[in-house]
Order: C-alpha cells, then structure tokens, then sequence
C-alpha cells in the first residue's frame, strides 16, 4: 500500500492556496515528500483562471475587484471558477508512481474514485461522467468561459448536473489536479463576474448554469459546513485510492517556497494577466 500524507491546509486566499500547490509539486518532483493530497478553501472569494484562459476577453476584472473577489491564474487547464462556499482538494503523485494510471482520463476516473467514496459518506450518490465530446479534453471552443456549465471526462455529477470541478497539470514528471467540491452555488454571481455580449446572454447563461451545476445543499436539501464535507474525505480517498494516509504539514521549505511564490507570481498581474 502506497504511503502519502494528507494536509488540511484550511482557508487562505488565491495567491496562498495556489502558490501552496505548486510548492508542493517543486519539493516532490525533487524527493523531497511524499504524494500529497491537501484539502483548502478560501477567503475573500476569488475567481480561478485557466492556465492558457484570456482574463480581461472572458472575467470582468473591475467588477471583481468591486466585490473584493481575487483574480488569480492556476497551473493547470479549463476554464473559470468561482471559489467561495467549497471544498478544494489539490492532488500531487509522481506519473510514474504505483496505481497511477497512465493516461489523464484514466488518472480522472481514479482520483474521482476518492471522491465518490468521500460523498457516499455524506449520503450523496454521484456519478463519474463520461460526456460524448467533453470540454477542456479536445481541441474545441468550450460553451463559455465557465467551468461548471459541462462536466469533463469522470468528473462528478448528481441528477446529470455537474457537483465538482476538477483540473490537471502534469510537470517535471509530476500530475497536480485540484478541484472544486460546490457547498452552495450562485449562477447570479458567477454569471456576474463574466464579461457577456448582452443581458441577454447573461440571462441565458445564469439559467444553463442553474440547470447544468449543483450543490452539496441542493442535493442534500439542509446547510452543510466545510468541515462537516472534509471529514469523510480521507477515509473516502484511502480505501478507494488504496493508499496509507498520514496526517502531516508543509515543511518549512514548502512555505517558504509558497510565501515566495504567492508574493512574486500569483498576486502579480504579471502571472494573473498573462493572457
């Protein structure tokens, strides 16, 4: 059985808890640690940007900046996300290491598995998706700049509405995937922050989102809390993963890499406007 060690790294803002992420991917990639599953959220809100996504064409920055919403891009692919009320968790293992599958769909469908098992804990029944022509997966022009109006290849959905959003990054050897669990969900807000050809097409997009994207209150039909989603997860993860979790923190070179990082790149529009 395979050891890793897992961190609630609890709330932070953009620039932490992506620089977090990529400190960790740096430290293993060098031997450093072990396979990492972490667990995250996040204050104020922010809206995460696609790695190859444009940010002043797609997120409507000013408005962001008015509701003191973060702007930040992340390492990996897709589209936007809005993190505000969720659960994050942040995978890093070695392509090579034993279990991982190969191939990025495969890996999806395995690292979706930890998810399910961690769900089924709280009552919930999702499903891994398998969409005829998935968004973010081939070359084609997505829907719009939203991440959660289509689900991807295994990501989770319940009642065909689409419950977490995930994205992957493989470097030096090394896959990061990381993504959002919805405790609750405004289509309003989101929609909001977008940049849109009309009220119109605002209008429409609020009304595909409601009808394409849930949540864990919607779906469970009560409040529910941020710890109350994490606690179920580790167990979930390692009986569905079949791996050895061990409880554990950043060592002091991965925050010092994160502090590095969240101060030179990811709260710089250097990084976050690149595109």
């Amino acid at each position: 059985m395979m050891n890793w060690r897992i961190i609630n790294s609890g709330i932070a803002d953009a620039a932490t808890n992506m620089a977090v992420d990529e400190a960790i991917l740096l430290a293993h990639s060098a031997g450093k640690v072990p396979p990492t599953l972490r667990f995250y959220g996040w204050k104020p809100a922010a809206v995460s940007l696609g790695y190859f996504q444009r940010s002043k064409s797609e997120i409507d920055v000013e408005q962001c900046k008015k509701q003191q919403i973060d702007v930040v891009r992340r390492l990996t692919g897709g589209r936007a996300v809005l993190h505000d009320a969720e659960l994050t968790y942040s995978i890093v293992v070695r392509e090579d290491a034993p279990r991982i599958p190969r191939t990025i769909t495969a890996s999806y469908c395995y690292f979706s598995k930890g998810l399910l098992a961690g769900l089924e804990q709280l009552g919930v029944k999702a499903e891994m998706t398998v969409p005829i022509a998935a968004y973010g997966q081939k070359k084609k022009q997505p829907a719009s700049a939203a991440c959660f109006d289509a689900p991807s290849y295994y990501e989770l959905t319940v009642a065909a509405r689409k419950l977490v959003g995930s994205a992957q990054v493989r470097k030096n050897g090394v896959i990061l995937q990381h993504g959002s669990l919805l405790l609750r969900f405004s289509a309003e807000q989101f929609v909001g922050l977008l940049r849109m050809q009309s009220e119109e097409k605002r209008e429409q997009m609020i009304q595909m989102l409601k009808s394409r994207a849930t949540s864990l209150e919607e779906v469970l039909g009560r409040p529910v809390t941020w710890e109350e989603v994490y606690r179920p997860m580790p167990e979930g993860f390692a009986t569905a993963l079949g791996i050895q979790l061990e409880r554990s923190e950043l060592t002091a070179a991965e925050q010092a890499i994160s502090k590095e990082l969240a101060a030179t790149k990811y709260s710089q529009d250097s990084w976050n406007m690149l595109r």
